[in-house]
């Protein structure tokens, strides 16, 4: 039986996961009783917000020239920051159809996921879809493509996949167009791990692609990478049903079940063979994905009676929720105003959003997140390089020779009349302009290199009120880059605060700092003595703001006489006010830390 294994990418909602409900109907997969919108959309989040966050594999049949060949295909994430989801996808297939709106054109994100399809030399189909809507615009899209791209227009095959019109022919071009898999290399059997997930059940669950050989139930496989051995209790494929099968042979795509019991068992990107007789070389995997974005998670009630159990049900939300995501990490942490919580690290906000959007549903945890930060390289004096994502692990100042963030370059597709404010946007967070394109007519595409830490606040909501929701942005990190970067530390009556501490530029240090001294100011409850809050770079204080203290009125009990009297007490007053600040400790409540760790910027 011939084969064809392929993706389905795109922009965000340009209609990945409808197409895929209708190759499911087109093929017999499901039946009309079956069907539902976003049938392989298994999370409710996914469903809700509609965008898909976990690729999904099936496997389908369809008759082409009097010839049952069978399709494997892939539905996988639109967003930039599952973009590593997508790339572990388009290497388990020869091929790609890629999905442009008839109403939108082409997007920062379909540039990026053809570039990556065409990197690991994939056959593209473009496809429009959305022909259906009155605003379509088919031809316009087609010579989009091209300009763009580079695929001819005439290869565009229009469609609907909401009414199911060009569905029939497009089944037909994946198995004329699109390349049959490479035969066998090598006698000996070799399956990329793509996915897993785990199963309170069953365990992990593997997702593979065999290359070469073939798999059976009851065979003992080697994981190469981690040099675990076990046991396949049950083979199968989704169609879109888990369907068990006794044997998967070489270019098929399938599931395994091996009684393995934990998700670090087994690594994404790592290659099954078979223990007796294994393969002497693994398949080239993947890149482990690198966390850009941390923040911390702490439990959100206040009552220090009920912390410990408010943290023992955030840490097995998130331990539970890292069986699920291995692209997510965590390490524990203290913070002296918000007690015990961890430190997360995340691929980007919208992975951060979702991760936790799913703590508080499927953890049943309640959280108080902190704003988020990115990863810092730091070039010592004797030239080792060190990893820090918190400003508070930073080391001593005579040590670093220099601070290093990461720059991302950013495209941007926008209408014309935009790009004066957004050109403007990006200047004013140290943006460094790189080119401009033409896409099509009212569209053009800005380049710019920007700091990754000056994009991850609001950088994207701007982006979309200046434009009025027609930006859109897609991003890349490119390297770290040396600037005048310092930490800047937030000191409460003399003494620093750290987890207020911060990494930014130099030439923007005053401005943040004031914001967030006035925010404290705000916050801090009056003393009966006065309190500085102030900001500093290593001995130099940069901004200040105080809180008045209490004053009571100790002369009152004066009623005339020598005015000697009232000068004594008022001196007496000064001399236990100056007592009492040397000795005194500041109360910083939790809402003052929160008002400046929400406000992000």
């Amino acid at each position: 039986m011939p084969i064809r294994n392929f993706s389905i990418i795109a922009h965000i909602d340009h209609g990945k996961s409808t197409l895929a409900d209708r190759l499911l109907q087109a093929t017999k997969a499901v039946t009309e009783r079956e069907s539902r919108d976003q049938l392989l959309d298994s999370m409710d989040l996914e469903r809700e917000r509609g965008i898909t966050i976990k690729a999904s594999a099936v496997t389908v049949h369809h008759t082409y020239n009097s010839e049952v060949y069978e399709l494997n295909f892939i539905d996988t994430p639109g967003h930039v920051d599952f973009t590593y989801e997508v790339s572990r996808a388009l290497t388990a297939c020869e091929g790609a159809l890629l999905v442009v709106d008839s109403t939108q054109g082409v997007e920062a994100q379909t540039v990026a996921n053809a570039y990556l399809a065409i990197e690991n030399n994939l056959e593209l189909i473009p496809v429009v879809n959305k022909i259906d809507l009155p605003s379509a615009d088919p031809d316009k899209v087609a010579m989009e493509i091209e300009q763009v791209l580079g695929l001819p227009a005439e290869d565009c095959i229009n469609c609907s996949a909401k009414t199911g019109e060009g569905i029939i022919e497009l089944l037909d071009l994946i198995c004329s167009r699109l390349p049959a898999p490479e035969p066998a290399k090598i006698k000996q059997t070799r399956a990329l791990i793509f996915d897993s997930h785990y199963d309170e059940y069953r365990g992990v669950v593997v997702y593979f692609r065999v290359f070469d050989g073939g798999l059976k139930k009851g065979d003992r496989i080697l994981m190469m990478g981690t040099g675990r051995t076990f046991t396949i209790t049950e083979l199968g494929k989704y169609t879109p049903t888990p369907t068990p099968t006794k044997e998967i042979g070489t270019s098929q795509v399938g599931y395994m079940v091996a009684a393995i019991k934990t998700l670090e068992d087994v690594r994404v990107g790592d290659t099954i063979t078979l223990d007796l007789d294994p393969a002497s070389e693994p398949l080239p995997g993947y890149e482990e994905p690198k966390q850009m974005v941390f923040c911390d998670f702490y439990p959100a009630s206040s009552d220090t009676g009920s912390k410990k159990t408010e943290f023992e049900t955030l840490r097995e939300a998130v331990e539970k929720l890292r069986l699920n995501d291995a692209s997510f990490t965590f390490e524990t942490q203290h913070s002296e105003a918000l007690g015990f919580g961890f430190r997360c690290g995340f691929l980007g906000l919208l992975h951060m959003e979702i991760v936790q959007e799913r703590l508080e549903r499927e953890g049943g945890a309640e959280i108080i997140q902190t704003a988020p930060t990115v990863n810092y390289q730091i070039e010592l004096t004797d030239d080792t390089i060190i990893d820090i994502h918190n400003p508070a692990d930073l080391p001593d100042p005579t040590l670093i020779k220099n601070i290093c963030e990461p720059i991302v370059r950013v495209e941007i597709i926008c209408p014309d009349e935009n790009i004066g404010d957004l050109m403007r946007l990006c200047e004013t967070r140290r943006g460094i302009f790189m080119g401009q394109k033409f896409v099509s007519e009212g569209r053009q595409m800005l380049d710019y290199e920007l700091p990754l830490a000056e994009i991850i606040y609001d950088f994207y909501d701007k982006l979309k009120s200046i434009t009025r929701g027609y930006g859109t942005m897609d991003y890349e990190i490119i390297e770290f880059r040396a600037d005048k970067l310092v930490k800047v530390s937030i000191l409460v009556n003399g003494e620093p605060v750290e987890a207020l501490s911060m990494i930014c530029h130099r030439d923007k240090a005053v401005a943040r700092t004031r914001i967030i001294l006035l925010k404290l100011r705000k916050q801090i409850d009056r003393h009966q003595f006065e309190i500085a809050l102030q900001a500093a770079i290593g001995g130099k204080i940069i901004a200040r703001e105080t809180v008045k203290s209490h004053r009571k009125n100790v002369t009152a009990k004066c009623y005339g006489g020598d005015i000697s009297r009232k000068r004594k007490l008022l001196e007496k007053q000064k001399k236990g006010k100056r007592r009492m600040k040397a000795i005194g400790n500041v109360h910083i409540p939790q809402e003052a830390f929160l008002s400046i760790l929400e406000q992000g910027d």
